[in-house]
């Protein structure tokens, strides 16, 4: 018996269920359901989440729970066992267990995420649940997100990512997996679109989602901030260590990446607000311009420097380092490599994120129709 020939449901039949699925990884499913779980919370009284299968997950307290998860608790507070919202974590092993035993494994698969909705949606009015990736992700092991949403008896949201010819193709085919489990798709939410194509994508996109059957649920635009690391985050990304104090790691955003491969007047030229410094270790001439710049201005326009290619810093710099207000990191890897690193990041949000979630909030309550949402029950 697999997973599918099941008929276990969750006892649970009244509190609201809506499935957000993505058309692919990294879409905007999270950014999504921060956003509507917050607006949510001004309909209903009580929301409830879940992530029934997760791929990215930590470890609390013995069990491996989805770290999407563990930001909505933290964000929110959601008052749901932290395993109940996310029961199903896949780790490196998980699927070849699950094709050696598919019998038993998938009963107790199907088992624990009926459980696990009950007890998130206990004396709730609305419970919102997180897909991972696409509507076919989870098939190998008898439960695609497509499945779930069946499962649950939830409808589906699909997320994708601007654009028109790709988006509309790709929501297509989640639509057609969602309909072959008799999920109903009530609406679509285009994500990452360049500001001044709102109005453009707007138009064709709706055209295009209309002849699909698919509502048009709104567009997010493209925001920097949302996508850009801080250098702690650069720092774990390149495996750097801090050579100054722990508190100056800032949170804010780097809108302007130098390579210092240049003169240092020249580098003093191309300084931009909130600038990345990337530096060899042997180039002092640039590094210590960074840091004169630094202590000559009111609010100072280095917010970080990388050090490239591992050798320590002479002495006198090291005090000039240790002393300075801006955080300086050094990595073994050269500066190239570390830029494309850098440029190479897919950056979520995490609970320390004070700027992200009130953008996201605002993102999701001005340009996604909430109404349509709740009306389709």
């Amino acid at each position: 018996m697999n997973a599918r020939s099941l008929k276990t449901r969750p006892k649970n039949d009244t509190t609201h269920r809506i499935f957000v699925a993505g058309t692919r990884m990294n879409d905007g499913k999270t950014t999504t359901c921060l956003g509507l779980f917050a607006a949510l919370q001004q309909r209903y009284e009580k929301v409830g989440f879940i992530k029934p299968v997760g791929q990215r997950f930590v470890k609390i307290d013995g069990q491996l729970i989805d770290e999407d998860s563990v930001l909505l608790e933290k964000i929110y507070r959601v008052e749901v066992p932290i395993t109940s919202m996310s029961p199903i974590a896949i780790d490196a092993t998980f699927t070849k267990r699950y094709l050696d035993s598919p019998a038993g494994i998938g009963a107790e698969l199907v088992h624990k995420v009926c459980d696990a909705f009950d007890r998130t949606s206990w004396e709730k009015n609305f419970t919102l649940i997180e897909g991972s990736g696409h509507a076919g992700v989870g098939s190998v092991f008898g439960l695609s997100n497509a499945r779930v949403a069946k499962l649950l008896g939830a409808k589906a949201i699909i997320v994708s990512r601007g654009g028109i010819g790709q988006p509309i193709d790709e929501i297509a085919l989640n639509k057609a997996l969602f309909d072959s489990e008799g999920v109903e798709v009530v609406g679509a939410i285009i994500n990452k679109v360049q500001s001044d194509k709102m109005d453009y994508i707007r138009t064709y996109t709706g055209r295009a989602l209309k002849r699909l059957g698919v509502p048009l649920l709104g567009l997010l635009p493209e925001e920097k901030t949302l996508s850009s690391p801080n250098l702690k985050q650069i720092q774990e990304r390149v495996s750097a260590r801090l050579l100054n104090r722990d508190d100056l790691l800032p949170t804010q955003r780097f809108d302007n990446i130098i390579i210092g491969a240049m003169t240092a007047t020249r580098f003093l030229k191309s300084i931009l607000p909130n600038t990345l410094l990337i530096a060899p270790c042997d180039r002092e001439d640039i590094i210590i311009a960074a840091l004169s710049h630094q202590e000559n201005v009111e609010k100072g326009s280095i917010s970080g420097i990388i050090l490239t290619r591992g050798f320590e810093p002479s002495p006198d710099l090291t005090k000039r380092i240790h002393n300075s207000r801006i955080p300086v990191i050094i990595t073994d890897s050269g500066s190239y490599t570390v830029a494309s690193r850098i440029y190479g990041m897919t950056v979520k949000t995490q609970p320390e994120d004070e700027d992200k979630i009130p953008l996201i909030k605002k993102l999701v309550q001005k340009n996604i129709d909430l109404n349509q949402i709740v009306e389709s029950f």
